[in-house]
């Protein structure tokens, strides 16, 4: 039989590091404190009216539905539009303070202005 010979290269790297675990602290330490973040700002209340109507004039013979009188900033209309479009899948663009959709989606953005919340929903 041959006898083992043991090398220093065989011998466990982790040994030494067994004889400090006694060192170590019994819990680990707890995590810092997150940063305390800013509370949401609140929504701005829908707008009382708005007014919606089909418009042919100017547009090359088609039709486009323009949602006039909601008192949105330019940013707040952006967003809007933004929504409608992907709702109806149409185009859309904000012209002079106005949403103007492509197509006839007078219907669908009635309800849609409705369930967002706008008081009085004016068909012109």
């Amino acid at each position: 039989m041959k006898k083992l010979v043991t090398d220093a290269r065989n011998d466990n790297p982790f040994a030494a590091l067994e004889g400090l675990r006694a060192s170590l602290p019994a819990q680990p330490a707890a995590p810092a404190p997150a940063k305390a973040e800013k509370a949401p700002k609140p929504p701005r209340p829908a707008p009382a009216r708005a007014v919606v109507r089909i418009e042919r004039k100017g547009r090359g013979g088609k039709e486009a539905t323009v949602i006039e009188k909601l008192a949105l900033s330019d940013a707040e209309l952006e967003t809007w539009t933004r929504d409608m479009k992907q709702s109806f899948g149409c185009g859309g663009t904000v012209e002079d303070g106005a949403i103007v959709l492509n197509g006839d989606q007078r219907d669908r953005a009635v309800a849609f202005l409705e369930k967002a919340g706008v008081a009085k929903v004016i068909r012109g």
